[in-house]
């Protein structure tokens, strides 16, 4: 999927899916992990990031300080140093890159920090956590980030809007 059908899918569907996301706050916690789970590995099984990149090149991850020391040691640079160049304060007081797309996003996809990349890059897009009850709210936002969380909540739809 091209990401300009993407994101006139997503926002095509975005009235029905906040309506859906109401409703699994009702879903017992272990069903939807379970749910979440097994759609994600199916979901990866043929997708590739590389081809998309889309949450690289429209979102900053959220950085913790020890992301920040890892990034600044793989770059060789002092974490004040790294903090001035990369790193701003958002609204929420959170640490995130200054500008998108991600400052190590090659042209090919590719992440050039890839070994020592954020936790948060490293779980995205959360859709296979513990306690998705929890991060629905994120779960519902990168619906139109990632195609892979459209498709995953799509094929979720599928398999439980009947007992919701």
């Amino acid at each position: 999927m091209d990401i300009l059908q993407f994101n006139e899918q997503s926002s095509s569907k975005k009235k029905e899916n906040r309506h859906f996301f109401s409703k699994l706050k009702n879903v017992k916690s272990k069903d939807l992990d379970n749910e979440f789970h097994v759609l994600h590995d199916e979901v990866f099984e043929s997708t590739s990031c590389l081809e998309c990149a889309n949450c690289c090149k429209t979102t900053s991850p959220m950085l913790f300080n020890t992301d920040i020391e890892k990034l600044a040691k793989s770059q060789k640079m002092k974490i004040s140093d790294f903090h001035q160049k990369y790193i701003r304060v958002d609204d929420e007081g959170d640490y995130v890159f200054q500008s998108t797309p991600c400052p190590f996003l090659g042209k090919d996809n590719y992440c050039k920090v890839y070994n020592d990349r954020p936790k948060a890059c490293r779980e995205y897009p959360h859709t296979n956590r513990k306690n998705m009850t929890q991060i629905l709210e994120l779960t519902y936002k990168n619906l139109f980030i990632c195609p892979a969380v459209f498709k995953i909540v799509e094929k979720l739809k599928a398999s439980i809007s009947s007992s919701l």
